[in-house]
């Protein structure tokens, strides 16, 4: 039971601290351009063979 008295504010802080995480990367954009990075590997940036 006394283990329960550091478990808990350490479990809600790293709680709160993913939420947080997740809630900066939503807002900072990290999330808009799901397939963007996906068809960026597909493209070719450095054509050989072409003139």
């Amino acid at each position: 039971m006394a283990t329960l008295v550091y478990l808990l504010p350490i479990a809600l802080f790293l709680g709160a601290l993913g939420l947080g995480a997740f809630l900066w990367a939503l807002r900072t954009g990290q999330y808009d351009d799901l397939d963007g990075a996906a068809e960026r590997v597909l493209i070719d940036a450095d054509p050989k063979g072409e003139p």
